[in-house]
């Protein structure tokens, strides 16, 4: 008797081929080839589909495009005979199971059940198929699915090429099941790796997967079951001469499995997780003789990496990489890069040794992501208190998680573990001078600025090495700049944070003077700040251009990727070309996801960088020009100081001058919180120059298929490299994990070791109205149309419109220049996004759980930056100017 694996097919009818069979298919056969009880059946290859494709000439199809397409290929593979060949090995290998047995037919597609994307339900099945002719018709309608609409548009998403994909067709005899459903062998809500979670109903599959009916829910966890009875008004039945039918239930009808049945479940989803490696997707079904079977197992696919802990019991991780505005992947050079920043850190600042190419223990990564173990800072009396109050400013959605976690007994604190902290850090901020640092600063802002300057000159004296230089050296170089870093931290980061000291200390002195609001109004416009003083030096390069006919006239007409390509050239007209090159003489070093060692730099690749000169010149307002602006916000802020100031002074002239004195040094010295990750991203840019090099040697000698390929090892990798191992099939398993991770749209920001992600317990949720409900960031309103934009590069952004994007950092600034508003999925009162806002004065809300699934660019949309509110306009609601 065949079995699923036969590939049917015109190269040979017989012979196993199992790359050929597709994701289903081949899930199925090796199933079965490890032992577990699956229908008999067959595979239809891919091999018959690409002679029917062929047949049909799917290729034309494609070439010629068009909105109908997918409508065009599917009747295309319906009403194309198949090939005699194939009928007749399909026909016999359908006769082998029997006469006329009800089989169903279902889609095997090339482009399913991977590691990245399920695809399920994108393509049909057809149940309870009976006869040879029949069989062969559900054939060709499998065939001809693999082009739905939807479909089609799930393989555009996930970026797979629609010249590539194929279809194979499982055929396997029915089962006459008693009772049917799914099974995950992970909470696919919450996470949470310990939990099977099972949906069960009377009759076929179909009903649960279909949602036709409200199954019974049971959770088996620790050898408990939670059974939850379902609302059951329908089973799917077979019928016998073919097709199915739905059956109605009595209204009394019990649970759908006994405990037994649950348990047997259960450990055969443990045991098809063991053996697949992964959390699995189970289909499953219960004959009428009591056996179990399983139909179906695929990866759950939307299940973020746990990070591996080093210490045992249950562990909170908090993911960095969102902390640091990025939802992306990490690249391996850049991972390793960070850990070893890292390393530095932790051996210098607190005394703990690590290893400079693992970084400190606390410091994991999963899914390309950052994340740290944080479970010592729950448990320590000082850091519950500090950790929440930090994240408020910098992602507020993570401090509310982490608030809640701080009730769960495992996180409990520990007697005398504050006192250790403070001696830690006490000797940390004498070790760096901190308290000095704080007394410069504030007795002489200028005096502070000067000394960061001197330390900027020696942080963009680090150059790479000379063209002589040997692979080995590079990589041995880069390291050294990499574990230069952090000293430069702890040196510049004291003059902003007494800058933030000040802000509090007004806040106290003043009371009901300073609210939310009033703080938005006395941080906007700051001066001394790095990030904004390059938007807006990006902003004068814009109106020289728009000055010169012939530059406006190339930034007008090019596309950003022709303009780049001309300014590698040097072919751009005169003023554009040497007013690009200056401007990336000081900020060639920045990048989108800059802290990413693997991304390329401006300088690299200025794409990103003439796009966003190309909107400026699209700006034809003069009271929306970002000077202006600026120049607006700086004397708002200088209006809230003097009102402070005056309400404070009617109950106390004292604390009034005080007042005046902190929110002076304030305004000062805040804007200097850009430095130190301007001064961190040149070193980075550095290291990652020197690594080039090296993938520019290793590719030229065949040891890479890329120079970039480099960036997918880690430094000792890339030695291993250098001495002659190759190392190109590990490249190609990183980048395409790394490409799978680019498609990953949720991203958790706190997750346990158990893979149980907390937000997911107790999801934000919207306003009674429907609104997005966020923390405020930038005070005003603002409605406009949205634009969602996931990748800065090549992005269109018109005057005035609201930008809604995942997160931010310095790389994406530029853009806010032209918004009208700012709405960001993650981040806090004092991330990047919002800092920036504040000083452009555009309203920004920030946190706002799945903002860019929720807003479609083209919604009109109300932002109340004060509120921290997003609400959907009327079409015909005006627009007003930000307030």
């Amino acid at each position: 008797m065949t079995v699923i694996g036969t590939v049917i097919g015109l190269d040979s009818p017989d012979a196993p081929r199992l790359e050929l069979v597709g994701g289903k298919g081949a899930n199925l056969a090796e199933l079965i080839a490890a032992g577990f009880a699956v229908p008999r059946g067959f595979c239809v290859s891919t091999a018959a589909y690409h002679a029917a494709a062929e047949a049909a000439r799917i290729a034309e199809l494609l070439a010629a495009g068009g909105p109908d397409l997918p409508a065009r290929a599917r009747e295309a593979l319906r009403t194309t005979p198949i090939a005699p060949e194939t009928t007749a090995a399909i026909t016999a290998a359908y006769a082998a199971l029997g006469d006329d047995v009800p089989v169903a037919v279902r889609s095997s597609a090339t482009a399913e059940d991977l590691p990245g994307a399920s695809f399920a339900g994108q393509q049909d099945t057809y149940l309870n198929v009976v006869g040879a002719e029949a069989v062969l018709d559900a054939v060709r309608r499998c065939w001809a699915s693999l082009w739905t609409d939807r479909a089609y548009a799930y393989r555009e998403t996930a970026g797979i090429d629609q010249h590539t994909v194929a279809l194979a067709v499982v055929v396997q005899e029915m089962v006459d099941a008693q009772v049917a459903g799914v099974l995950f062998t992970a909470d696919p809500v919450s996470g949470r790796r310990t939990r099977t979670v099972i949906d069960a109903a009377p009759g076929l599959g179909e009903a649960v997967v279909s949602g036709a009916v409200n199954p019974d829910h049971i959770v088996v966890e620790d050898g408990r079951i939670d059974y939850t009875p379902g609302e059951q008004a329908v089973a799917v039945r077979a019928l016998p001469g073919g097709g199915t039918e739905h059956e109605e239930l009595p209204a009394d009808t019990t649970h759908a499995l006994t405990d037994d049945q649950v348990r047997a479940l259960a450990e055969l989803g443990r045991a098809v997780e063991r053996h697949c490696g992964s959390p699995q997707d189970v289909e499953w079904a219960i004959d009428t003789r009591g056996a179990l079977l399983l139909t179906q197992a695929r990866p759950i696919t939307t299940l973020h990496p746990v990070p591996t802990p080093n210490r045992p019991g249950l562990r909170a991780f908090f993911n960095v990489s969102l902390a640091q505005g990025l939802t992306r992947p990490i690249t391996p050079a850049g991972i390793a890069a960070v850990r070893m920043v890292a390393a530095t850190a932790s051996t210098r600042a607190f005394g703990i040794p690590a290893d400079p190419e693992l970084g400190p223990p606390a410091l994991t990564a999963a899914g390309g992501r950052i994340f740290i173990d944080a479970t010592e800072g729950l448990r320590n009396q000082i850091g519950r208190r500090l950790l929440p109050r930090i994240l408020d400013v910098m992602e507020a959605r993570s401090a509310v998680v982490m608030r809640a976690l701080l009730e769960d007994p495992a996180y409990a604190p520990r007697p005398g573990s504050g006192l250790r902290f403070l001696k830690r850090i006490a000797r940390t901020m004498l070790r760096f001078h901190v308290p000095p640092q704080v007394l410069l600063a504030l007795a002489s802002p200028p005096a502070a600025r000067r000394r960061i300057d001197r330390i900027g000159a020696r942080v963009y004296a680090h150059r790479p090495l000379a063209e002589a230089a040997t692979a080995i050296a590079r990589i041995d170089h880069a390291a050294e700049v990499l574990r230069a870093a952090f000293p430069v931290l702890p040196t510049v980061v004291p003059a902003a944070g007494a800058g933030f000291a000040m802000l509090g200390l007004a806040r106290l002195l003043a009371g009901q003077a300073i609210d939310a609001n009033t703080v938005h109004e006395l941080l906007r416009s700051l001066p001394h700040n790095t990030t904004t003083e390059m938007d807006l030096q990006l902003w004068d390069l814009a109106v020289e251009l728009r000055a010169d006919p012939e530059s406006a006239r190339v930034f007008a007409e090019l596309p950003p990727a022709e303009l780049a390509a001309r300014w590698a050239e040097g072919r751009l007209p005169r003023n554009a070309q040497e007013g690009v090159t200056a401007f990336l003489r000081r900020h060639g070093h920045r990048a989108v996801a800059e802290i990413d060692l693997g991304m390329p730099r401006w300088s690299d690749d200025p794409t990103y960088v003439l796009g966003v000169l190309a909107n400026y010149l699209r700006m034809t307002d003069p009271e929306q020009a970002p000077d202006a602006v600026f120049a607006r916000g700086a004397a708002a802020a200088e209006a809230a100081v003097a009102q402070v100031v005056a309400e404070v002074g009617e109950r106390s002239p004292a604390k009034a001058r005080l007042v005046r004195w902190a929110l002076g040094r304030m305004r000062e010295l805040t804007g200097l919180r850009e430095t130190h990750k301007d001064y961190l991203v040149r070193m980075i840019a550095v290291a990652r120059a020197e690594l080039a090099a090296v993938g520019r040697e290793l590719a030229g000698r065949g040891m890479l298929g890329r120079a970039d390929d480099v960036f997918w090892l880690d430094f000792a990798e890339a030695r291993r490299a250098v001495g002659g191992e190759d190392l190109q099939a590990l490249v190609a398993e990183r980048r395409a994990e790394y490409d799978r991770e680019l498609q990953r749209r949720h991203v958790p920001r706190i997750l346990l070791s158990d893979g149980t992600e907390p937000e997911a317990l107790k999801p934000a949720g919207a306003a009674a109205d429907g609104a997005l409900v966020g923390t405020a960031a930038s005070a005003g309103t603002v409605t406009g149309a949205a634009r969602v934009v996931l990748d800065p590069v090549g992005a269109h952004l018109e005057p005035g419109e609201i930008l809604v994007v995942p997160s931010t950092d310095p790389g994406w600034t530029p853009l806010f220049l032209t918004a009208g508003g700012l709405v960001m999925e993650m981040g806090g009162a004092n991330s990047h996004g919002a800092v920036v806002a504040r000083e452009y004065g555009i309203p920004a809300v920030v946190g706002v759980p799945d903002a860019t699934v929720a807003i479609t660019t083209g919604d009109r949309i109300t932002v109340d930056g004060a509120a921290g509110v997003v609400t959907r306009a009327p079409a015909d609601a005006p627009a007003p100017a930000a307030v």
